[in-house]
């Protein structure tokens, strides 16, 4: 197990707090929490993408969730782990016509767009010493991010680097 003053790994959904932690060396993670509708409780959350806007799923349509699960790489970094249901990353979709439930995630760091995520995986390198805030939204092929009841389909999980 990583040595807690070494590394020290939180993890909370955006739509509902949770808790993930994980262990170097053979990576033995409690599981993540998953992102699920809002329940009205816990903290604010930022309002998806200005540049982009946002896109409702509609009444009758299946709500994705979203679970992000850290697993410290052994060589050198972090592996992010995008657990979805109700939701298909197709990035051969990308800029085309918004299919239900289909499209791709966007990855911010300490609230800064990093970049575009096409699957469940992600290697996280070079984070300075310092708090990191890793961020990761549902969008839509239009890059639209996807809400339920008027908040995004994301989720968060901090990293501690020390």
């Amino acid at each position: 197990m990583v040595d807690p003053s070494y590394l020290k790994i939180l993890g909370q959904g955006l739509l509902l707090l949770g808790l993930s932690l994980g262990t170097a060396q053979g990576v033995s993670p409690s599981p993540g929490h998953q992102a699920h509708p809002p329940t009205g409780h816990g903290q604010q959350h930022p309002h998806g993408d200005a540049h982009h806007g946002t896109f409702e799923i509609p009444p009758g349509q299946a709500v994705p969730t979203l679970n992000l699960v850290v697993h410290p790489d052994a060589l050198r970094g972090w592996n992010l782990e995008i657990q979805t249901t109700d939701f298909r990353f197709a990035p051969e979709q990308v800029n085309q016509a918004n299919q239900p439930n289909v499209g791709h995630g966007h990855l911010s760091i300490n609230g800064e767009k990093s970049g575009r995520i096409y699957g469940p995986w992600v290697h996280l390198v070079d984070l300075p010493p310092g708090r990191h805030q890793i961020t990761v939204s549902l969008n839509t092929n239009r890059h639209q991010t996807l809400t339920y009841q008027g908040q995004p389909i994301a989720a968060m999980v901090e990293i501690v680097v020390p």
